[in-house]
């Protein structure tokens, strides 16, 4: 069984706070450079094929990492390895992403990317691994979950909100607030990941011998994969945390296009996903206290039924408003139709005239939608047609179009009520899986094990962005793409609750 017995020390070490402050320094990477700010900026200079290049970009770097994360542990293991290698990782990350706000070549921004990003993932790596080396098992899921906790509130929240308030009184096409958005990031890393560089040593190492360290590398490799295979209760909990955590990936990663695709507004999206780190801190604290009075097991096991219960939030979210987006289609589309008929343009004129007619439905602002016509269509006649169609069908109230309003309101309070469900859980499961493996592991291999951690983590953002594109374009609807999620969690919370005796026989070998 796990040992839920009270903890002894109440205050953290200066080893465990230095630990946690890392999560505190790099946080502002994952959100200003790979998700928020810096892919906007980058896409806008870039052109029109600048998310092309992005996902590439983004690819290739997670690719080389997963790929060299086991040969990097291996290597870490060693006696005096480990603080080198994250050093080097997170030196890489600072300086090329400081490289990225020194140019203004998109092509160079993207090389500065992508070798910051590797840096950015390396350097969480060997950080993942000196969890071992910081404190005990009976306090791994608490420093855990605290670094996930100041990750949040620091790293992904205050110099966050600092840069949109730049960009804000700047001006979002403004160079020195889009550099400072970059910048900062560079600044805030290497700061604050002084006390660990200080105060974070390697306790637990693998005595070197007279043969290359590679070669002997290489060998712990496969003896590490080996151990893996052979111990059912770890094989097990990876096998569960590779579909689970693909479950929350995608959910992060594809929340907002979703959202996007059912019509939700970009701000109201952006103030719910800050209101996800927000929450997300306090529940990752709590979450650990949860773990030891019932075991991270059943934590585990709670929080993949929360996410369940996400993925269903989010199904119905999109199944109540998709009849009605198709509805309110279907009547702009006949209305268009009718007057691209009436005219007596050739058919690839005619064409043209109904998609400007759509576009000018579709628009909020009916000014707006007969200024973009008169853009497209200089024939005064059919344009005149064509506004008085459009403003008749606006001042009819037509009915599918409060249906539609109404059905994007109520999907929008769903979204909101997503997020926080989202905040509640996304610190903690990654916390204690975390926590949970490295109780699990043999302290002198820990960088060994983590790097095959590492690699099912980087994997495990595939399958689920997979499911979610093909489902949504076989049925025509993404809410049926998110529904096919649930498929992933209940993967994993069936080999967490039926591989029980493996897992807890692990526990107590541990």
């Amino acid at each position: 069984m796990e040992n839920t017995m009270p903890e002894k020390k109440k205050r953290f070490t200066k080893k465990e706070w230095s630990w946690i402050m890392y999560d505190w320094a790099n946080s502002i990477y994952a959100t200003n450079i790979m998700a928020a700010i810096f892919p906007t900026i980058f896409v806008n200079i870039a052109g029109a094929a600048g998310d092309i290049w992005w996902g590439y970009a983004t690819s290739v770097a997670t690719f080389l990492i997963a790929i060299l994360a086991p040969i990097l542990g291996a290597v870490a293991d060693f006696k005096g390895m480990k603080k080198k290698l994250f050093t080097a990782f997170m030196l890489v990350g600072v300086i090329f992403t400081a490289l990225i706000a020194v140019t203004n070549d998109w092509r160079i921004m993207l090389v500065g990317y992508v070798i910051s990003r590797i840096g950015f993932s390396g350097s969480n790596l060997f950080y993942d691994s000196f969890l071992t080396d910081v404190t005990d098992k009976n306090r791994m899921d608490k420093v855990s979950s605290w670094g996930y906790a100041m990750g949040y509130i620091g790293g992904s929240t205050i110099p966050f909100l600092i840069s949109i308030g730049m960009l804000l009184v700047l001006g979002y096409g403004s160079p020195i607030a889009q550099k400072f958005s970059v910048i900062i990031v560079s600044v805030w890393w290497i700061i604050f990941s002084i006390p660990f560089l200080k105060n974070v040593q390697q306790e637990h190492y693998i005595e070197r011998t007279g043969k290359s360290t590679l070669s002997l590398a290489f060998k712990n490799l496969l003896h590490t994969f080996r151990d893996l295979i052979s111990q059912k209760g770890l094989l097990l909990f990876t096998i569960a945390y590779f579909f689970y955590i693909d479950g929350v990936g995608t959910i992060i990663s594809v929340s907002t296009a979703y959202g996007s695709a059912l019509g939700l507004g970009t701000v109201g999206m952006i103030l719910a996903l800050l209101v996800t780190q927000v929450v997300a801190m306090p529940c990752s604290i709590i979450f650990p206290k949860i773990s030891a009075r019932i075991s991270a097991r059943k934590a585990l096991i709670g929080a993949i039924c929360v996410y369940i219960g996400i993925c269903v939030v989010g199904f119905y979210m999109g199944a109540s408003l998709e009849p009605h987006q198709e509805a309110y289609e279907a009547a702009v589309k006949a209305e268009c139709t009718a007057v691209s008929t009436a005219s007596s343009l050739s058919s690839d004129d005619s064409a043209a005239l109904e998609e400007a007619c759509l576009e000018a439905f579709r628009a909020e602002n009916l000014d707006a939608a007969h200024a973009a016509l008169e853009a497209d269509h200089a024939e005064n006649a059919l344009l005149e047609n064509m506004k008085q169609a459009a403003s008749a069908y606006y001042a009819k109230g037509n009915n599918l179009t409060i249906a539609l309003n109404e059905a994007v309101s109520f999907s929008s309070i769903l979204f909101w009520a997503m997020a926080f469900l989202v905040g509640t859980v996304q610190g903690g499961i990654q916390a204690v899986s975390r926590s949970y493996f490295g109780k699990l592991i043999p302290k002198e291999r820990s960088n060994e094990f983590f790097g095959f951690f590492d690699i099912f983590g980087k994997f495990a953002s595939v399958l689920g962005p997979f499911l979610y594109s093909t489902v949504g374009v076989w049925t025509g609807r993404s809410s049926y793409g998110v529904l096919c999620l649930i498929a992933l969690f209940l993967i994993g919370l069936c080999i967490m609750i039926f591989g029980k005796k493996q897992l807890d026989a692990m526990q107590t070998d541990a």
